[in-house]
This record gives C-alpha cells, sequence and structure tokens, in this order.
C-alpha cells in the first residue's frame, strides 16, 4: 500500500520509518529542503515522561492572570481576533480540573514510556548517535509554592510507572553539581533516572536517512495546499513545488504537520483544536566544561529545560499564543539567557547564544491527535505541543499498527476527528 506522510519533523520521519517496516511503500511531503527544520529544528531536547502535567491544570488560570502583562512570562497570551485562538482558550480553562488533568496526565505518562522504549530499540537498531545522554532528568524549584505543587503531579506519575522520585536540594546537587552555585535557593527537586535527552534535529535526519536507504521517497520544497476527495476518501493532495501545481497521489495519507495541520485540516470541514504556541530556545557553546550540567534539567518556575548536546548547550522554553508569527521577541529571549546565567553562571558562553523559535502544536488538554479521521483514508499523527521528541516514536509505531488495523500495545485513548 502506498502511504504519502505529510510532514517531515520527528513525528513525519518516525511514523514513515514505522509504516516501512510493516512493508508499505511510503512518500514523506515537506516544504522545507530537507527533515527537521520546523518544530524540530532546535527544542529542548528532552525525552521526558516526566514532563506529563498539562499546562491546563487547576492553578493555570491563577497564573495566566498573573502573567498576562509580563512579556516575560512564561506562558504568555496574546488576544487576538482569531474565533480558533478563542476556542482553544475557552477549551484550555475547560481541562483545568483536577480530574481532568489527571486523566491527561495517565494519557501522557502512558504515551511517553512506551515511546521512550520504542525509540532506545529504535536507537538500538540503527546505531544513531544524536548527542543523546541517558543520565535521567531533574526537575528543580526554586519557589516552594511551585515545588509543593509539583507533588501531587509527581505521585500520580509513580503510580503510573513513571519513576519521578521527590529529592531535597543535597540529593540534587550531588546528583548535579553544575546546580551548586543555586544550591541554597533550590527549595526540592524530582529525579526520574530513566528519561533521557538528545538532539531531536539530529535524530529527525539521522533517520530520514535511513528512511531513504530502506526506499522511502522525500519530496521536499513541497507545499500541501488541499485534497481532491470523493465522499469520505481522499484521492489525492493538491500539491505545488518549484512554482507548479500537482496532485499526489497515494492510498492512504497521514497528517503530520504540526501547528498546520489544524489549517489544512479545516480545506475537509475538519477541526482539530491545534493552535501553534510558539516556544523559544538559546544553544551556546560550553564554557567550562567542569560548570556544565550533564543531567538534563527542567527548571518548572520558569518552564524551561536544559540538555547537554556535546559541547553545546540547549535552554528553551516558554510558550506564547499569538498566531503562527515566527518573529523573535527578543524581551524573551533575554530572559531565557538572564535565568540560564543566573542558574549556572560559568556552564555556557551564554554572550554567545543563538536565538531560534518554533511552533509548538499544542491542543488544550496536550493530548496529541493519534488515530483515523472520519475520512477513510486519512489518519491523524500531530498535536503534540511540547511532547513531540518524546511521543514521536510511539505515537508513529501505534499508528503503523492502527493503519494496519492491529490494536497497539499502549493504554491511550486514541482518537481522530
Amino acid at each position: 500500500m502506498h502511504i504519502a506522510v505529510l510532514g517531515a519533523g520527528v513525528v513525519g520521519v518516525t511514523t514513515a520509518w514505522f509504516l516501512q517496516k510493516q512493508g508499505h511503500q511510503v512518500t514523506v511531503i515537506d516544504r522545507q529542503n530537507q527533515a527537521g527544520l520546523e518544530t524540530s529544528y532546535a527544542n529542548g531536547g528532552q525525552v521526558s515522561v516526566s514532563h506529563a502535567e498539562p499546562w491546563a491544570n487547576p492553578s493555570a488560570p491563577l497564573k495566566l492572570a498573573k502573567w498576562l502583562l509580563r512579556p516575560d512570562a512564561p506562558l504568555l497570551y496574546r488576544p487576538r481576533l482569531d474565533p480558533y485562538q478563542w476556542r482553544w482558550a475557552l477549551s484550555f480553562l475547560a481541562q483545568c480540573t483536577s480530574a481532568k488533568a489527571a486523566h491527561n496526565i495517565r494519557q501522557m505518562v502512558n504515551l511517553g514510556t512506551y515511546s521512550r522504549g520504542q525509540l532506545q530499540q529504535l536507537r538500538d537498531e540503527l546505531g544513531l548517535d544524536y548527542d543523546q545522554q541517558k543520565r535521567g532528568i531533574l526537575h528543580f524549584y526554586t519557589n516552594p509554592e511551585e515545588f509543593d505543587g509539583a507533588l501531587e503531579p509527581a505521585r500520580l506519575m509513580r503510580d503510573l510507572g513513571c519513576d519521578r522520585q521527590v529529592i531535597d536540594a543535597t540529593r540534587a546537587v550531588e546528583l548535579e553539581p553544575a546546580l551548586s552555585p543555586i544550591r541554597h535557593r533550590i527549595a526540592g527537586a524530582t529525579y526520574t533516572a530513566d528519561d533521557e535527552s538528545g538532539d531531536a534535529r539530529k535524530f529527525t535526519q539521522l533517520l530520514a536517512e535511513q528512511c531513504r536507504s530502506a526506499g522511502v521517497e522525500f519530496r521536499y520544497g513541497t507545499e500541501i495546499l488541499d485534497f481532491e476527495r470523493a465522499g469520505d476518501r481522499l484521492l489525492g493532495a493538491l500539491a505545488l513545488t518549484d512554482g507548479q501545481h500537482h496532485t499526489i497521489r497515494a492510498d492512504r495519507f497521514v497528517l503530520s504537520l504540526g501547528s498546520f495541520s489544524a489549517v489544512l485540516a479545516r480545506r475537509l470541514g475538519l477541526f482539530l483544536n491545534i493552535y501553534p504556541a510558539k516556544g523559544y530556545s538559546i544553544t551556546v557553546p560550553v564554557k567550562d566544561p567542569q560548570a556544565a550540567f550533564k543531567v538534563s534539567l527542567t527548571d518548572d518556575e520558569y518552564k524551561l529545560v536544559y540538555s547537554r548536546l556535546g559541547d553545546r548547550i540547549r535552554v528553551a522554553g516558554t510558550a506564547e499564543l499569538n498566531g503562527y508569527s515566527r518573529n523573535l521577541n527578543f524581551t524573551r529571549c533575554r530572559a531565557i539567557v538572564r535565568r540560564a546565567a543566573e542558574v549556572m553562571p560559568n556552564a555556557g558562553d551564554w554572550d554567545r547564544a543563538e536565538f531560534w523559535t518554533g511552533l509548538r502544536p499544542a491542543t488544550p488538554s496536550n493530548v496529541p491527535y493519534i488515530g483515523r479521521s472520519h475520512f477513510s483514508n486519512l489518519y491523524l499523527n500531530t498535536g503534540h505541543g511540547t511532547l513531540g521528541w518524546t511521543h514521536a516514536c510511539g505515537s508513529a509505531a501505534a499508528l503503523a499498527d492502527i493503519v494496519d488495523g492491529r490494536k497497539p500495545e499502549v493504554d491511550f485513548a486514541f482518537s481522530g476527528v
């Protein structure tokens, strides 16, 4: 069967890999000139089952109210004359209950644990090297209220099999000596030894090469504009390459275009409650290897993650709900540099920060769309928000099973529209 995967980010490329493994002819289509150049390009680098607490939780509405007028707020909402933004925001608020947060944590922990295992198998099978670190993820808190608020979600995660252990500041510094400069300010921490980190772009591009060697076709520089359809079936994808309009034919299609999945789905009358959450990152050279961290870190109060990628440091995070613009907001960029330099002043050459921004495809619940749509030959693997790298391999393996009519191994509420 010929399957067209729309999107060559980490989710699209892993989807292509698992589909070809099951014997399908696969074509991957992307508007960029190579894989991994959109949201996968410079993300936080964490493969973090422990990052399963959704943005929508009981404490979120009050935090949002306090952050509303702060240009450097960890989560920034900029109201626009956009009905899809308002619908997303209202749905987000509806998810901010204890019961819904617990349900969403369950979904993300289950998918994340399964996905991490799939990633490890794939890495061992292909011998991929993408600056991975297998030293766990340490969440640290410099605000006692933030630490107290993390205890219940951490307990829920442990109950679901994610071994997120609560530790004190002394143990945190033992695990990661680079935190010594702020030892006196750490109110508490959690540590998940099984979590990992690595360069998502490097992984995506290496896997794309493996896909190509296995017979997957990549059509870069190609933008999908619409679909040709008959009844509940797609006949082809209407595309634009080098100024030429053409139709891409396939037996089945997989939509993995990140934030742009929702825009294209509307062409078919499908509503995906996905809105772009613009994230920022900085990448800097390691300045002092002895002062630089090796354990991947999460600064929950500031919504930042830190990953060591060889001789580089990546710090990423924050979210800005402000449409599809990818213009850099330097106030937010400088806030990341300022906080990172405060936490580990000698770790990186902070004056040489390279700034980047990308659009994370966020759902109100943080739970992605994975499954078949109302169209008989259109499948969805999109809406992974901040956890696309974490969930990519598991989502892809599960979707490949769904395409072949098998029940996925993971306990997850698969859904389409």
